[in-house]
């Protein structure tokens, strides 16, 4: 993003995370007393969810409740906050700003904020641990041309196209994706959707919450496709939880055969 970030107070012992998949990260790396504010899409761990203060959503941040944490950091993402309000925040505070569409762009955003919090070891290891763990799967999924369309909402319905994560991730989990000649979220119907020939439609549990009930409507536009729900985070969250994603793949390719 060609920005500039000065911490004053390094390692820094107030930081506030403003994206899920982050906010993760920064708890397997140990940084639980240095975390004083998360959103509220910020589930995992659990833990956090129940005890750390929320400072709103990630594109409608409370701006008031973060200046009462008084920050010495604040972690983003450029997608998925609303950058009117990361302007006016950086006015104040140090933010570190991630830019993800590549599997390497989210390997290097680990080991940066390892370097940023002082966990540099632990980041550097855990970056070399998922990367291992994509390259078994790469061989494994190396012949696989199974066609896809990965949908994440619904009135109207939304794909994964190309230039996100999303698509990324469907080339490593062995998908051939049928939107990837589309530019980001593009807009669909089902008659559209019918005529890229998909073999497989993967419906996202976020951010539209697709569930058993919306199976039938796309199985009588596209008969031929098989259908199935999978875990949202593990093909969009770009932080620790790209350790387990490998492992959810097969498990997904096992529910297709």
């Amino acid at each position: 993003m060609q920005r500039s970030v000065e911490v004053a107070n390094w390692p820094p012992q107030r930081i506030v995370s403003v994206v899920p998949s982050q906010t993760e990260l920064l708890a397997e790396l140990g940084l639980d007393n240095q975390v004083v504010g998360i959103t509220k899409f910020c589930v995992h761990p659990e833990k956090w969810f129940q005890e750390k203060p929320r400072i709103g959503g990630t594109k409608t941040l409370n701006l008031e409740k973060i200046a009462a944490l008084k920050p010495d950091l604040i972690i983003g993402n450029k997608e998925e906050n609303a950058q009117e309000q990361i302007e006016t925040l950086a006015k104040h505070y140090p933010i570190w700003m991630s830019d993800i569409v590549s599997f390497q762009d989210a390997l290097a955003m680990i080991r940066d904020i390892g370097q940023l919090t002082d966990r540099q070891e632990q980041a550097n290891a855990m970056a070399s641990d998922i990367e291992w763990r994509f390259e078994k799967i790469a061989d494994r999924f190396s012949n696989s041309t199974l066609r896809a369309a990965y949908l994440i909402w619904r009135k109207p319905y939304m794909a994964a196209g190309n230039g996100t994560f999303i698509h990324e991730m469907l080339g490593c989990a062995g998908f051939k994706n049928v939107f990837g000649h589309q530019p980001r979220y593009p807009e669909t119907s089902l008659t559209e959707l019918a005529k890229t020939q998909p073999e497989v439609i993967l419906l996202s549990s976020e951010p539209y919450p697709f569930a058993e009930k919306h199976i039938a409507e796309l199985a009588t536009a596209c008969p031929n496709a098989k259908i199935i729900l999978v875990d949202g985070e593990m093909f969009s969250w770009y932080g620790s939880r790209l350790m387990m994603a490998p492992d959810y793949f097969q498990q997904v390719h096992e529910i297709l055969q």
